[in-house]
Formats: C-alpha cells, structure tokens, sequence
C-alpha cells in the first residue's frame, strides 16, 4: 500500500493546496413487493440515520488527524440524511472559535449554522430509491472530504469502505491550487500518487473489479469498484435463496447484474 509521504517540506506560509475525496456507494437489494420496498427504505433511513452518519463522518476527521469545529445535521421526510461537518487541521482554542460553531456539541437551543466551508470539510448525504418494474432498490452514499494542509483524506479511505456494504463504489481525488517552497517555487501537489488503488487495503481490491481514469498532469484520480461475487442470500430482503425455484433465482440475478453494469458504466441497458 502506498504511504503519504513523511519527511515534511519547507513552505513559505501556508499549505494551501486542497485536497479533495468524493467517495460514493451504492447498495443494491432485490425487494419483491411494494410493501417490501417500503420497508427496505424504512430500514435504511433507520440504519443510516444522521446520528450514525454522523459518527462515521467525526471518525473520519479523527482518522485523518483533524478537529471538529461544527456539525450540522438533518433527518428528511420521507427518506434520507445529511451531515456536515467543518474541520481544522490543528484544535482550535475555545476563545478563538466562532460563536456558530458547536464543535460536535449538538443541543436543542443551539443553531446550526452551516457555511464558511473554504477550509477544510466533510460532508455525506444518502439516497435511498427503488426501481419502478424489476424489483431493484438501491441506497447511495456520497461523502466528500476536502482538506487543506499536510492532512489528506486518503488516510481515511479504507474506514469509508469499511463502513458500508457496497456492491458498488466510485471515488474521485483532487489536487488543486499550489503552494511555495522557502524559496518561492511552486508545488501543485505534495505527496506521490499514481492511482487511488495504491491506497486501497488487497483484501478490498480482491473482491471488486476496479477501472482508473486518471488525469496525472491535472491532478484528478478516478477510480471505479463492481463487486466480482453475488451471494444471492445477501441481497434478498426478506427471503431466502433455499425458497426460489431455479427460474426465479436466474431471474433475480439477471436483474440484479442489469443494475450494477448500468450503474458501473453509467449507462443504460435495453433488454434484446
């Protein structure tokens, strides 16, 4: 696995480079009936909740090595959550926080102001939904962790994948803007990378087939993960494999293979 690199550089002024992760999942279930899909919505608004979310989001400021200056979060009617969290790269002294800022501490009386994101951020919305005639639901996470400074979120990388079950994952990493050395030269990026893969643990890269796109004179990283395995029981909701019958089973999985290729490929697939 690839590392960040350690020895530190000598800069004039601030490292203003930013450092950006769009990490996204998709969770793909077969729910036979309407009532089925209602309940597989219910159960993943409830399972990923904002509170959970939440969690997820201050473990990865932790993981990278920043501070939480302010959460905000919300529930939505009828499905979905969004946090956002604003982070520094070094702990704030209380008489130097804003006033707004709640440092993870979220009370009835106290407003949540979300705004002056031009640091560093963290933010996950959910999108839970469902597929109108084949049965499919499908449960998308997407989380972006921008930074600046020496902290990157590459170093959180793997926790986020850790923390769903996802047959489908895409991820994006952004270097932008440039910082100066002591004596005055420019660097648009700081640390080595050829591919996000480079920072993915084997055992995860085993189990997906991956596809990089990659931009290296822009900085841009692009890397797209399908599941290679369908263990059917795992994508029943409310059934088991042992109660279909041969034709149902192909037929599920049929649907199910449809889904994650349209969305891996981002296209659309008409039956012959």
């Amino acid at each position: 696995m690839a590392k960040l690199t350690k020895n530190k550089l000598k800069l004039y002024g601030f490292n203003n480079l930013t450092k950006s992760l769009s990490f996204n999942i998709y969770d793909i279930c077969y729910t036979k009936t309407v009532e089925d899909r209602k309940k597989y919505i219910e159960y993943i608004d409830e399972q990923y909740n904002s509170e959970r979310l939440t969690k997820i989001l201050e473990n990865v400021t932790k993981t990278i090595g920043a501070s939480v200056l302010n959460v905000a979060k919300q529930d939505y009617d009828p499905q979905g959550a969004s946090v956002t969290l604003l982070i520094s790269e070094e702990e704030v002294p209380l008489y130097v926080l804003d006033p707004s800022c709640n440092r993870g501490v979220i009370t009835p009386i106290r407003e949540n102001i979300v705004g002056h994101l031009d640091k560093s951020h963290v933010t996950v919305h959910t999108y839970p939904e469902s597929h109108p005639e084949n049965n499919i639901s499908t449960f998308r996470v997407d989380i972006d962790v921008s930074t600046c400074g020496t902290i990157s979120p590459l170093k959180a990388l793997n926790y986020l994948i850790g923390c769903f079950d996802s047959d489908i994952i895409t991820i994006d990493y952004r270097v932008r803007g440039f910082t100066r050395d002591i004596k005055g030269s420019k660097y648009f990026i700081d640390h080595e990378i050829s591919s996000i893969q480079d920072f993915i643990q084997q055992e995860t890269i085993d189990k997906y087939s991956l596809i990089d796109m990659n931009i290296y004179q822009s900085n841009i990283f692009h890397t797209k993960m399908k599941i290679k395995d369908i263990d059917l029981d795992n994508y029943l909701f409310e059934m088991k494999e042992k109660d279909l019958d041969e034709e149902g089973r192909n037929e599920i999985l049929q649907n199910l293979n449809k889904e994650m290729t349209e969305i891996f490929y981002g296209i659309n697939i008409t039956n012959s």
